[in-house]
């Protein structure tokens, strides 16, 4: 495999290169991503202008007014003046060899006494060949440095690899991902939003850039919002109550919808009336669940995800097989109340060591962790089919050496026992459900949601 190139040796390759010719326009952290194209030989060759209306009128006057001005909105704003206004002015002279190109960022970065949240959306509005309708490529990063001059100097790598990547790797959505990190710690940045837009790019499913992010380790997860589309975590999370349930919705079965509605019922005593109605429910998958022969399965994870689309809730992938990690995920996009929903089977698997075996507290420090911020477990009862008895979190018998805790727990609503709003759902689990659909036996189809019933059906090949 070829080995990639520096950043210094990608800017190098773009100014050398007579075909891409562009403009710079960065807000909110310095000309950092031009700065580059100047530090190399040939800067002739790629920048036509560069820009940063930093002054909110100014700003405002060229790219209309705004109410973020670090924003999806903002960044499309921009990228459209600056793109078209190129092309109006060189088009004439140079558009038959020329592919044409607009990079632009709004970016909240650390700033005098300021310890918010740093983060910022960069962009590319280019055409894939001369004369051809413009592609855009946008990107969400959180800038985890903890100082101004280390996060400008990973938004400036972040910006020559993105404009790399939309010229050199647009066919490769893996390698154009990996490569987005570049030269860079992936510790200092996440990039949790990948966004391939307009005609040229019209067979790329955004699900998937989405789930690569994820793959890649560049995000923690990513979030779909009901109507299927890839979103910023924190567009929907920000400062609401979050309703989790974890699963591996292969397939999505009736019981998981109850398990939802009847863990709302307990969970919305604890809410005000303005959070209530702005819950978000969420059928969250661990990228573990997405696994075939190790590999990861697109094609599945396309049908869950439409499945869980199909009965109106939220789709969160991502990679946190512990549940303190997921905890802590969830943490950072809300401050508001957290019910993470879960069966008794994954309840006993809190207890048992491997899931803390890197922390250096072990067990408790996982517990810890899990429980730090406004979440609680919310218990759905389990039918022991060998001998009848139904096991909820009441009468759940946790190892021996932590029964103490567990009562603990319990006694102070961490964890909450909730009913069943239909006990016959509990005689399938979704692997009985596959295996009614592998052997064709029709009587699968009671099992599911009806809105989800021809996803399933399609995910499965099943024939009618």
């Amino acid at each position: 495999m070829k080995k990639r190139q520096t950043v210094y040796e990608k800017v190098q390759e773009i100014n050398l290169d007579p075909s891409i010719y562009g403009v710079f326009a960065e807000i909110g952290a310095g000309q950092e991503t031009a700065n580059w194209f100047f530090r190399v030989s040939a800067t002739a060759g790629t920048v036509a202008k560069t820009i940063s209306a930093y002054d909110m009128i100014m700003s405002d006057a060229l790219y209309g007014k705004t109410k973020r001005y670090v924003s999806q909105d903002r960044l499309q704003s921009m990228l459209a003046y600056e793109f078209d206004l190129l092309v109006e002015r060189l088009g004439k002279t140079k558009s038959d060899v020329t592919t044409f190109f607009a990079f632009s960022n709004t970016v909240k970065a650390r700033g005098y006494n300021d310890e918010g949240e740093c983060h910022g959306w960069l962009g590319i509005r280019y055409q894939l060949k001369p004369n051809d309708k413009p592609c855009e490529i946008r990107i969400h990063v959180r800038l985890l440095d903890q100082n101004n001059q280390d996060q400008m100097e990973a938004l400036g790598i972040i910006g020559v690899n993105l404009i790399y990547a939309a010229f050199k790797y647009r066919e490769d959505l893996g390698l154009f991902v990996d490569s987005l990190v570049d030269d860079l710690n992936s510790k200092r940045v996440e990039i949790d939003l990948l966004r391939f837009e307009e005609e040229g790019f019209r067979f790329v499913d955004n699900r998937l850039c989405a789930l690569q992010l994820v793959e890649s380790g560049l995000t923690e997860a990513t979030v779909f919002n009901t109507k299927g589309e890839v979103v910023q975590p924190m567009e929907v999370l920000y400062k609401k109550a979050i309703l989790l349930l974890r699963g591996s919705f292969n397939p999505i079965l009736k019981l998981h919808l109850d398990m939802l509605e009847q863990s709302k019922r307990t969970f919305k005593h604890e809410l005000s009336e303005d959070l209530l109605d702005g819950l978000v429910e969420i059928c969250e998958i661990s990228t573990n669940n997405l696994l075939r022969d190790g590999q990861m399965d697109h094609g599945d994870f396309l049908d869950r995800a439409d499945a869980i689309q199909s009965v109106g809730k939220t789709a969160l992938i991502s990679r946190s097989a512990e549940f303190y990690r997921l905890a802590t995920y969830l943490s950072h996009c809300t401050n508001k109340p957290i019910a993470i929903v879960l069966s008794i089977g994954l309840l006993n698997e809190l207890f048992k060591a491997k899931w803390s075996k890197d922390l250096e507290g072990g067990m408790l420090e996982s517990f810890g962790r899990l429980f730090k911020n406004k979440v609680n477990l919310y218990v759905y009862p389990w039918h022991n089919l060998n001998n009848g008895e139904l096991v909820t979190a009441d009468n759940f018998r946790a190892p021996k050496s932590w029964n103490l805790f567990y009562r603990h727990l319990q006694e102070n609503q961490r964890i909450r026992s909730v009913g069943t709003g239909d006990p016959s759902l509990l005689a399938k689990t979704s692997r009985s459900v596959m295996n009614q659909i592998l052997v064709n036996d029709i009587k699968w189809k009671e099992w599911v949601p009806k809105t989800a019933l021809k996803i399933v059906e399609r995910q499965f090949s099943v024939k009618k």
